[in-house]
């Protein structure tokens, strides 16, 4: 006891006024929002607005009949519609820079078993919800729109609206990005002590299950993007498992460490 008790805490001296933690997080914002700005102007300069959404755009055009088009039913939607895309474009490749500056602002006030932790994990589950994002775009869209114009009857000319292929697009986005946190969300449940790693191989059954049924409601009504979503979440839940085994093990507190070696 007399060894614990004369260990100084790590953050000792590490206080700050709360009116300069203010200031920091002003600081913080302004350059995350200066980093999304400069890349907003990139992009706005190369390759543009227009081009950005013919990108967005290209696996559904790849499949419409030919001649057909997208159309736009809004009178400002050939403009706001880009505008959006610009947006989210410019919020996503700057989205290492702003977690950065997210884990510069909360770092100091950690110890250095939860850095372990969380610098990990803000990696991760940024490249995860990129490469969700990425599958979706260049391997679920393609098959999902080829499974569909197929049932489409040859009296029907499919002519997408812009604003509902971009709500389409956002959806299936933000869907797969989310389904790919999966090992995340595992090795955040198995290192706080919610749920044991035993527990979560008992719970593989169950998840199955449960992957299937968000994948029902989050996808269209078809069985490749539904499959598609729901066999990386299994997947990935197996991935999440492995990994929170790790994490247990290397990411414990020193007392913890001290507690379970004298147990």
């Amino acid at each position: 006891m007399a060894d614990d008790t004369s260990k100084e805490d790590e953050l000792a001296g590490t206080e700050q006024p709360f009116v300069q933690h203010l200031m920091e997080l002003r600081d913080r914002l302004i350059k995350s929002m200066l980093a999304m700005g400069l890349v907003g102007i990139v992009l706005a300069i190369y390759p543009g607005p227009g081009e950005l959404y013919d990108i967005l755009a290209a696996p559904l055009v790849a499949h419409l009949p030919k001649g057909a088009t997208l159309i736009a039913t809004s009178v400002i939607s050939p403009f706001m519609v880009p505008l959006k895309i610009l947006m989210m474009s410019a919020f996503m490749i700057a989205l290492p820079v702003i977690l950065w500056q997210v884990w510069s602002f909360v770092a100091p006030g950690l110890y250095s078993h939860e850095k372990k932790l969380m610098l990990p994990l803000v990696i991760s589950s940024t490249v995860l919800f990129f490469v969700g994002v990425a599958f979706s775009y260049f391997f679920v869209f393609g098959r999902v729109f080829s499974f569909i114009q197929s049932f489409a009857p040859k009296s029907i000319t499919a002519a997408p609206d812009i604003e509902a292929y971009l709500s389409f697009v956002l959806t299936m986005f933000l869907a797969f990005g989310l389904a790919f946190e999966v090992p995340v969300v595992v090795v955040v449940l198995a290192r706080m002590g919610i749920v044991s790693v035993e527990k979560l191989k008992d719970f593989r059954g169950y998840f199955i299950v449960l992957a299937f049924i968000i994948a029902a409601i989050v996808t269209p009504p078809d069985v490749v993007s539904q499959l598609s979503l729901a066999l990386p979440m299994v997947l990935l839940y197996e991935v999440g498992i492995w990994a929170a085994r790790l994490f247990v093990k290397h990411t414990k507190a020193p007392e913890d460490s001290a507690d379970s070696a004298e147990s």
